[in-house]
């Protein structure tokens, strides 16, 4: 973490934003942040606009789900070639150019598909939906390595500040930019047109082609072109065969489970009295449940020796002992709790915001407006002033202050709550919480990147970033029931207060570490 605390002047920050490694996360980050959006908060609107039940809106959340799992198949990035795009492009660039391709494809699936007709037009959407989410994980994977790799630390917070002001111009495209597109072409939420939606969608598919292009120009990282592949084509098709299973298996859970699952959430919300909780108990179980089945199976074909046991270890087992090792076990699961609880409080309160700016009554147009296009201007701000003061300050410092800010930020939520439809409030509770996400972002990446080793790049980071997403993400899921049972007020209490033990681990970590690196 040494590296991480060198200080620099000012200026010498300044100038360093004009390093080409540094601009060019611009871009990347920009291809990043157009499908979240798509995901969350754009099709939340839209799915509120054809009718869809709000609990059952939040729930398409979990389509994102594929970012919180991205470790398990970020070796197959690692490990296996893309046939003749690899040895055109260099690893790193061909799977980049395979994963843009994809979120084009998923985007325009999305878009074929009206959630208001009956039948099985939900079912397709959240398949669509979970393959955007696939894809777009896929994609961070591979531009985290490449980030982590293609410059060396006095850079990667300055990096991380670009990425994050690149993915927030992405995520106003597809935020702000969704919004005036389905007004402009004549959808609202009580005159609902599919095909507005349709041509949204697709416009925005086409601004993924800024990502193509910045793939096709850019170098691969050196480190990546010297590397040689140590396995056979048989041995990779092995391991690409246990992931398959693995996935499969997974999903099997899902598919031959929901009768039970729904008798299940019945019963325990009677013997509780309460609907949100059963319901919560019963879906953890039943995704721990799923997540042993796909384990087992990647145990057993690599026993059986199906897949090679040596490449399964060199993949999955080695980059988590390289990291004990490092560490300790003490501070790694301090370390550990850290990245899987810093962000807690904003995401699960950001699933639901903005189907309680609706609910307050605020329109597409004052939501694209005040939320999507002035809040991205104030969190790029924070980022900016992220990277300057964690590499003038410390990531540390500036971690713990971004935990602090977030927890005082979220309540403002509760005061626009109370004030109701006031386009002055929303300006201040938004200026306040994207400048304070955006300060926070830069120095958790910066963060993130030192706990990685080299050697390992692209399995411990998406390790980090699905740790990172994961227990939000499936406690956000519930944030729409939760609000139906609890109200938005109380609500915005609970995401508060899931940011204090953020405190702790923070001062216990720097104070470790300070330790360790002393």
């Amino acid at each position: 973490m040494n590296e991480l605390v060198t200080k620099k002047s000012g200026l010498e920050s300044v100038k360093a934003f004009l390093h080409p490694r540094v601009i060019t996360m611009l871009f990347l980050g920009l291809s990043a942040g157009i499908p979240i959006l798509l995901i969350f908060s754009s099709l939340s609107l839209w799915l509120r606009e054809a009718g869809v039940e709000r609990s059952a809106v939040t729930f398409f959340s979990w389509a994102a789900l594929g970012y919180s799992f991205k470790f398990v198949w970020a070796p197959l990035i690692d490990k296996l070639p893309v046939p003749l795009l690899t040895r055109l492009l260099g690893r790193r660039r061909a799977w980049m150019l395979v994963s843009q391709s994809s979120i084009i494809v998923a985007i325009l699936w999305m878009a074929s598909i009206n959630p208001a007709e009956t039948g099985n037009s939900l079912t397709l959407m959240a398949m669509a939906a979970v393959w955007l989410g696939f894809s777009s994980a896929t994609q961070d994977i591979v531009i985290d390595a490449y980030r982590i790799e293609s410059a060396g630390s006095d850079l990667q917070a300055l990096m991380s500040s670009t990425y994050i002001a690149g993915y927030r111009i992405g995520m106003l495209i597809a935020g702000a930019g969704a919004l005036f597109l389905a007004s402009y072409y004549g959808s609202e939420m009580d005159s609902y047109n599919y095909q507005a939606w349709f041509y949204t969608y697709s416009i925005i598919a086409s601004v993924m082609l800024v990502g193509v292009t910045t793939t096709l120009i850019i170098p691969e990282p050196e480190q990546v072109q010297a590397e040689t592949y140590l396995h056979t084509a048989k041995d990779y098709l092995g391991f690409l065969s246990m992931f398959l299973f693995s996935v499969a298996g997974f999903i099997a859970v899902f598919v031959f489970s929901m009768d039970v699952v729904g008798s299940l959430k019945s019963s325990l919300g009677e013997i509780l009295g309460n609907k949100a909780f059963a319901g919560f108990i019963i879906g953890t179980v039943r995704l721990l449940i799923a997540l042993s089945v796909a384990v087992s199976i990647a145990f057993l074909l690599a026993r059986s020796g199906v897949v090679n046991g040596k490449m399964v270890r060199s993949t999955y087992v080695d980059p988590v002992q390289d990291f004990f090792s490092r560490y300790g076990k003490n501070l790694a699961l301090l370390l550990l709790a850290l990245v899987g609880l810093y962000r807690i409080s904003d995401i699960v309160l950001g699933i639901i915001s903005n189907v309680f700016y609706q609910d307050l009554g605020y329109t597409k147009i004052e939501i694209a407006t005040i939320v999507k296009t002035f809040g991205l201007f104030m969190t790029i701000a924070g980022g900016f002033l992220g990277g300057i003061m964690s590499v003038r300050y410390g990531v540390m410092r500036i971690l713990f202050a971004g935990a602090v800010l977030t927890i005082v930020t979220n309540l403002l939520f509760i005061v626009l709550a109370w004030v109701g439809h006031n386009p002055y409030m929303l300006y201040v509770v938004i200026s306040a919480d994207n400048l304070t996400a955006g300060l926070a972002s830069a120095a958790f990446i910066a963060f993130l990147s030192s706990l990685t080793n080299i050697k390992f790049t692209a399995v411990q980071y998406a390790v980090f970033s699905s740790l990172m997403t994961l227990i939000p993400k499936v406690l956000g899921g519930y944030s729409g029931t939760l609000v139906d049972e609890f109200g938005y007020v109380n609500f915005f209490i609970f995401a508060s207060a899931l940011g204090l033990p953020v405190l702790v681990l923070v001062w216990l970590a720097k104070k470790y570490l300070d330790v360790r690196d002393g």
